[in-house]
C-alpha cells in the first residue's frame, strides 16, 4: 500500500470553500482505500489530507481523472501553500463511516 499525509494552506478564509472542492473531487479513485479531509483544529487556513492507496501507481493514475483535474483547477486559486509531510506504507486499512 501507500499512503500520504499532506498540509495545504487555504488563502486567508478559503478552507471551507477549499475542503469542498477537495472532497467534491473524491469521488470514484480507483485503487484508492481512504481519502480523509480534515480541517486543522488551531489554524483557520489549514486542511490536513491524509491518504491510503492500493500503490504509488493508483495514486499517480488518479491526477488524470477528469473530476480530480477539475478539482485541482477550481481548488488552485484558494490554495496559499501545499506540503508533503510524509509518504507512508500502511500496513492496513479500513475505514468506518
Amino acid at each position: 500500500m501507500y499512503g500520504l499525509i499532506g498540509k495545504i494552506t487555504a488563502t486567508s478564509g478559503q478552507r471551507d470553500a477549499l475542503i469542498a472542492i477537495l472532497v467534491a473531487g473524491s469521488d470514484a479513485l480507483p485503487g484508492c482505500y481512504s481519502y480523509i479531509v480534515a480541517a486543522d483544529a488551531v489554524d483557520q487556513d489549514i486542511i490536513w489530507v491524509t491518504e491510503v492507496w492500493d500503490s504509488e501507481t493508483s495514486h499517480k493514475a488518479s491526477l488524470l481523472i477528469a473530476s480530480v483535474k477539475q478539482a485541482i483547477m477550481k481548488g488552485r486559486p484558494l490554495i496559499a501553500g501545499m506540503e508533503r509531510v510524509a509518504t507512508t506504507a500502511p500496513l492496513i486499512s479500513h475505514t468506518k463511516y
